[in-house]
């Protein structure tokens, strides 16, 4: 029955969203200008996690007129809001008392873990919450999401919203980078109750382009972390043809053409390729600076591999992209763009 009703609410909350002035299945340059005056459900929202990626899109919620509460462990990133005039808080529990919806941008599943459930977490008082919904754009492991989810589906809210009584959590990684960060044109990959998500849209479309709903909880970050597999080994694949080309004499520029005009196309090849001098813009242009950190995929590959043990699935290219991106680290690349393999690894040019 307690399901029932927070669906029912839910449905309602989405209802009552869709059926407002402002249509929220218009692309996201809309967004902006129709959303100064959210829905009071909205009103106020915690964010936690003021990094590289959380810093723009929490800049992005306020830009879209939301009233914002942040915390971050870095002070520096705290006054950087402070000076606009953003409420700024000390601890993940004392965004929960303000918000009524928290979203958190944190590096792993242990600082996810840690925000929630820690001595001063979102948790701290207990299965008691103001916060009716919780979203996680956290790149972390489907396993720790579904927990997260559980734990929060056992609380309580201070106050009901309508029917419903307990708080909801979205698991929802993003896909874009920094630069999508900036422009407010992410890709949400969404996990959790279906209602929850189409009730939240509005924020998504706040902060990015796209969404997609990925089914029940932890679909999203097991979404997150085959994408970023994907681009792994796409990037590898890339890296060591073209790394042949060259030593077979074609330049990487001409080869690079070839793989764009057939069937070798894809995104690490035409939008981001990993050959210094063959495109303008992309970390490889510049030194491999900036862009998505070697130590990040590093990481994502961790989570991969060890869902695949998990599951018990044969996935041999994970263990080998696992392991080279690894090295990488230990060789002193971690900061690097992940584009870099192509000089570290397959180029022979160890260069920093």
């Amino acid at each position: 029955m307690g399901r029932w009703c927070r669906a029912r609410s839910l449905l309602s909350l989405h209802s009552t969203l869709t059926s407002l002035p402002f249509q929220f299945s218009h692309p996201h340059p809309r967004f902006s200008s129709q959303l100064l005056h959210p829905p009071p459900p909205f009103q106020n929202v915690g964010f936690i996690g003021l990094g590289n990626m959380g810093f723009r899109m929490a800049n992005n919620l306020i830009k879209a007129g939301y009233k914002i509460a942040v915390h971050d462990i870095n002070s520096n990133a705290l006054k950087a809001f402070s000076d606009m005039g953003i409420v700024t808080k000390e601890t993940p529990f004392e965004i929960g008392e303000v918000s009524d919806v928290v979203i958190t941008m944190l590096p792993s599943s242990s600082h996810v873990t840690d925000v929630y459930t820690g001595p001063n977490g979102l948790l701290q008082s207990g299965n008691v919450l103001r916060p009716w919904l919780m979203i996680d754009s956290s790149t972390i492991d489907p396993q720790t999401s579904r927990k997260l989810s559980f734990t929060i589906s056992e609380c309580m809210l201070k106050e009901k919203k309508g029917h419903q009584e307990t708080p909801v959590m979205l698991d929802a990684p993003v896909s874009g980078g920094v630069l999508a960060a900036e422009a407010g044109t992410l890709t949400f990959m969404v996990g959790g109750p279906e209602e929850a998500y189409l009730a939240a849209k509005p924020l998504f479309h706040s902060m990015g382009k796209n969404t997609v709903y990925c089914g029940g909880a932890g679909n999203g970050s097991a979404a997150k972390i085959c994408n970023n597999l994907a681009m792994a080994i796409s990037m590898l694949g890339v890296s060591e043809a073209l790394s042949l080309g060259q030593s077979l004499g074609i330049d990487a520029s001409t080869l690079t053409k070839v793989f764009n005009s057939s069937s070798a196309r894809c995104w690490s090849s035409d939008t981001y390729n990993p050959v210094p001098g063959v495109m303008e813009g992309v970390p490889s242009s510049r030194n491999y600076d900036g862009g998505f950190a070697t130590k990040l995929m590093a990481k994502d590959l961790n989570l991969a591999a060890t869902s695949a043990k998990e599951v018990g699935h044969n996935s041999p290219f994970t263990y080998q992209a696992q392991q080279i991106y690894t090295d990488l680290c230990q060789d002193g690349h971690e900061t690097k763009d992940f584009s870099c393999v192509f000089r570290h690894y397959y180029s022979g040019k160890d260069e920093t």
